[in-house]
């Protein structure tokens, strides 16, 4: 019966590899760093524990019906059974995030010694199994406390709290880690957290979906990003002034790419894309690479779009090493008109941008098809548009319903798929230097809580000892990064080794 069980699994692995060009992982630059990620809240748990005080994130995920993060993975006493996965399945690099009220109760003032040990030993023992650290300075978890005191990052008093913290970050780990993003997909964050009100902190204007406490959808979303760019602009002055000479690290910032593409061949779709380009890629990256917003954005917004100082302009200018590209979905994107109505109409962010995003296919808000040229397509307009910049692939991956199968062959085709995209990408000329699926083991979702999940591998959220179980997907990594498994279809790779050498099935 085992036999059967693994020639099935390696059946299923063969049928999932798609008839397109062969490549290996030999293909991409000897440089090129294949990893996961996650991020703190969502992976460490132990929310209430040695110190550590609630973020945002805590507060808002008590405030709805998808769970919470309180216990979530509890990566923060199995981080070195997850890191011991990680380098049987041969990462070669870690993305995950510090969590600020760990390392910092307060937000400012004293290191809480045990949130510093955590994270100097999670480092040690990615370093010591060769996996590249990769830090995000801020994933979605502000302390609650800024929230309170001014707002959070709708006030310029979080440039200096947030690069405060940044510099107790590269004092203490940045002689290990070589790679830091300082926000995570700062556009999405924006738009969520401070227009439509479905990330934390949850502002925005009250709508018949979100009622949310506070906020303004028409000013928000704008205040939050401009000061998301100086604070990321002060802290990477801040490294290189004060760490890099020594520490020869880089820094970096992240949006979230849709992949766009026009709803029909009408003049109105081809111009509403290009509009939606500079709304979702241009808001954060013109300035990051020419130190201003778009022309289209500052015609539309008008003085609800803050105005970078000439100082500030040059300060934002240059200050990314890379940029971090966050890539699920492509979507449509449909010119929208303004209805005529009696009513006051809600401004946001999208009323702003003046163009509607359209699933394709059979994608939905939780679920999605594999539209690899959609990421070709981002990579190749960065590319043309922002002179060529260093890029990784910080997120990538597939939902599935939790805990449905570990035979997850839609998962490999969707990573088979986007990994071919990003080598096409190359080839054509884009500085692209890694890609990081979504995530390494399954997580507290922020959009899905735990009936959805990513992971490559399976933890059981019923089980007091949250086992981890390999899911197909992380065989076929595994299988990837060592060279047992290429992409082309008429060769047969020895994958029954790399199966039977996995614990799981």
């Amino acid at each position: 019966m085992q036999t059967f069980s693994v020639f099935f699994n390696v059946l299923l692995i063969l049928l999932a590899i798609r008839y397109i060009d062969a490549f290996t992982r030999n293909d991409f630059p000897e440089d090129f760093l294949f990893g996961a990620a996650t991020s703190a809240y969502q992976w460490e748990g132990a929310v209430d524990e040695d110190g550590r005080t609630p973020s945002v994130w805590d507060t808002f995920s008590h405030s709805s019906n998808l769970g919470n993060g309180d216990i979530a993975c509890d990566g923060y006493h199995k981080y070195k059974e997850d890191v011991k996965l990680m380098a049987e399945m041969g990462l070669e690099a870690f993305r995950f995030s510090i969590s600020w009220t760990r390392l910092i109760p307060n937000g400012r003032g004293p290191i809480n010694p045990k949130g510093l040990m955590f994270y100097k030993n999670l480092i040690k023992e990615l370093r010591t199994h060769g996996i590249e650290p990769h830090v995000t300075l801020y994933h979605y978890d502000l302390p609650q406390t800024f929230e309170d005191e001014y707002g959070g990052w709708i006030n310029r008093k979080i440039i200096e709290d947030f690069t405060a913290f940044a510099d107790v970050c590269f004092r203490e780990f940045g002689d290990d880690v070589k790679l830091w993003t300082t926000i995570n997909e700062a556009t999405i964050f924006a738009i969520a957290s401070y227009s439509e009100g479905f990330a934390p902190p949850g502002h925005c204007s009250p709508t018949s979906f979100f009622n949310c406490s506070t906020g303004n959808s028409s000013t928000e979303p704008y205040l939050a990003g401009h000061n998301m760019l100086l604070a990321h602009s002060s802290t990477s002055k801040l490294y290189k002034l004060k760490y890099k000479n020594k520490q020869r690290g880089s820094i970096g910032f992240s949006i979230y790419a849709f992949g766009l593409t026009p709803y029909s061949n009408s003049k109105e779709d081809e111009i509403a894309t290009q509009r939606a380009k500079d709304f979702l890629f241009g808001w954060m990256l013109k300035p990051l690479v020419f130190g201003d917003y778009p022309d289209e954005m500052k015609r539309i917004l008008g003085s609800r779009l803050p105005v970078f100082s000439k100082e500030e302009s040059e300060l934002v200018k240059g200050s990314s090493d890379f940029i971090g590209i966050i890539h699920y979905m492509t979507v449509y994107v449909k010119n929208s008109r303004p209805t005529p109505s009696l009513l006051p109409s809600r401004q946001d962010f999208y009323t702003d941008m003046g163009a509607e995003t359209i699933f394709m296919e059979n994608s939905t808000f939780f679920e999605w098809d594999a539209i690899p040229w959609g990421l070709e397509n981002v990579l190749e307009y960065l590319k043309q548009s922002y002179n060529n910049p260093p890029i990784y692939i910080l997120e990538n991956g597939k939902p599935m319903k939790h805990g449905s199968t570990l035979q997850d062959t839609p998962r490999i085709e969707y990573i088979q798929d986007y990994i071919g995209a990003v080598l096409n990408a190359i080839k054509n000329g884009s500085d692209t230097r890694g890609y990081f699926v979504w995530s390494m083991i399954d997580v507290y979702e922020l959009l899905s809580g735990y009936m959805y999940s990513y992971g490559m591998y399976d933890v059981n959220f019923s089980d007091p000892s949250l086992k981890r179980s390999p899911k197909l997907s992380a065989s076929w990594y595994t299988g990837f990064l060592n060279g047992t498994v290429d992409f082309d279809p008429q060769a047969i790779t020895p994958l029954e080794n790399n199966i039977l050498g996995s614990s799981s099935f």
